[in-house]
């Protein structure tokens, strides 16, 4: 998959909220079979609606999927696109800088 600077801006601030910094953090923690979004309400005492706009946020980034099964929906995190993100971030890691030429 290919990072843009908008696709990454997105998942950063996606992740820039505390409460869907917890979400993913617990997600990451459940490992891949994820957890029921009542199991997620319930590890972090957040109202379903609540937990549901900020998981729509993370879905939105791609960083989470999330599978119905019957009534109920089970929500993963999607940590390779995390890491996607964060090779974005670093790829260029100390590789220098060109020289910067006085305009005026």
């Amino acid at each position: 998959m290919s990072i843009t600077p908008d696709s990454a801006a997105i998942a950063l601030a996606a992740l820039g909220h505390a409460a869907r910094l917890n979400v993913f953090r617990l997600l990451v923690r459940a490992g891949p079979d994820g957890l029921l979004v009542g199991e997620i309400a319930a590890h972090l005492d957040m109202p379903l609606s609540t937990l549901a706009h900020h998981l729509r946020s993370l879905k939105d980034a791609g960083l989470i999927a999330q599978t119905r099964h019957g009534r109920e929906v089970r929500t993963s995190a999607r940590t390779d696109e995390l890491r996607h993100v964060l090779d974005f971030l670093l790829t260029d890691c100390c590789a220098g800088l060109p020289a910067v030429t006085d305009a005026a």
